[in-house]
């Protein structure tokens, strides 16, 4: 039996793929996953998965074990020295390593533990993971990470789950890596991963459909109306509420992803940020020949103005996508066509427009 593909050994024998440096800070990442998938299990036995203190987030609660996860990946990404300076979802401004790692050129974008909340019911929780270059004559601070999406050299994430999975998107390519308990060592288990074209699913929190603009009522109507429907076809709603997990199926089997807007909180229309979640999964679903979109634009086009913000997500299978993009285009156009709009004719009227 063939020797397996190590995370280490492929990253060094791919001639496309990261280069030197970033495969050191891949095994960095690694180790940072490795500890956390260490500890999850004594996590609830621990009393660590209850809500922390001083929180620099808004709309979520932060855990202990999202401090205690964010502590680990500080740790395992300064042992190589490459990275400059990492900014992450758990902390208000970026971390920046002092020596010869201040002289890097690589950042880390990071969401060290995805969907935390979940552990309290036992659900699959990840990490997110992006890594940006330092533009030339800018410090390694906060003016650094605001880039757009597509200025990521590599990105990915873990799940943790039955089993632990690294997901690494780089060079227009997406593996898959299994880390065998055995060894200690990620293997390659999902080479060349590509999202079919078209599936019959989709993935959204269904309880916020009140809340929804038209376009994104529009598309879940139609699947929800099956062969009867526009679409002419069944469709299967799957939604755990942990990002990752969620992203991560539409990736194997097709379909599309959505986070839309949520217009209760003006100052946060929307929950997933765009430095942390939305940049780097748009990464891993365009590198696997998917697509993402704000409704509005392209996810991986957007520049962040702040290390936090946010921004509407969908992601998936391209056609899929893009007819949601095409429908907030078509409503976009009657907005102009119809200055004034009468309350009779709302979502919620018996006199509801088609």
């Amino acid at each position: 039996m063939a020797a397996a593909t190590t995370l280490e050994s492929y990253a060094a024998t791919r001639r496309d793929g990261p280069p030197e440096a970033m495969v050191a800070v891949l095994r960095d990442v690694a180790a940072g996953v490795k500890a956390i998938a260490r500890i999850l299990p004594r996590a609830a036995v621990a009393g660590a998965i209850g809500r922390s203190d001083g929180s620099p987030r808004r709309a979520e609660r932060q855990t202990e074990m999202d401090v205690v996860a964010n502590e680990l990946f500080l740790d395992a990404i300064g042992r190589s020295g490459r990275v400059a300076a990492v900014a992450s979802e758990e902390m208000a401004e970026p971390f920046l390593f002092r020596g010869k790692a201040a002289a890097s050129d690589l950042l880390l974008a990071l969401d060290p533990l995805d969907g935390s909340a979940n552990l309290g019911v036992n659900v699959t929780v990840g990490t997110i993971f992006s890594f940006l270059r330092r533009p030339e004559g800018v410090a390694p601070g906060t003016a650094a990470f605001l880039q757009s999406g597509a200025a990521q050299v590599c990105a990915g994430y873990a799940l943790y789950g039955p089993c632990t999975l690294l997901v690494v998107a780089s060079a227009g390519r997406v593996d898959g890596f299994t880390l065998d308990p055995a060894t200690g060592e990620f293997v390659l288990t999902c080479p060349a991963i590509r999202i079919p074209g078209e599936a019959r699913e989709y993935a959204v929190n269904a309880s916020n459909a009140r809340r929804w603009d038209p376009p994104v009522r529009r598309y879940v109507e139609e699947c929800a109306a099956g062969s009867a429907g526009p679409r002419g076809a069944d469709f299967t709603m799957r939604w755990v509420g942990s990002t990752v997990a969620d992203v991560h199926r539409v990736l194997l089997r097709g379909g599309v992803f959505l986070h839309p807007r949520d217009p209760r909180d003006p100052e946060v229309p929307a929950r997933l940020r765009v430095l942390y979640e939305a940049a780097p999964l748009a990464f891993v679903m365009e590198a696997a020949g998917g697509a993402g979109s704000t409704g509005h634009a392209r996810l991986l086009d957007v520049v962040p103005r702040s290390l936090h913000e946010r921004t509407p997500v969908i992601l998936g299978s391209r056609a899929e996508v893009e007819r949601l993009a095409e429908y907030h285009r078509e409503d976009a156009a009657r907005a102009e066509d119809r200055p004034y709009t009468s309350p009779l004719f709302n979502a919620r009227s018996l006199l509801r427009e088609p």
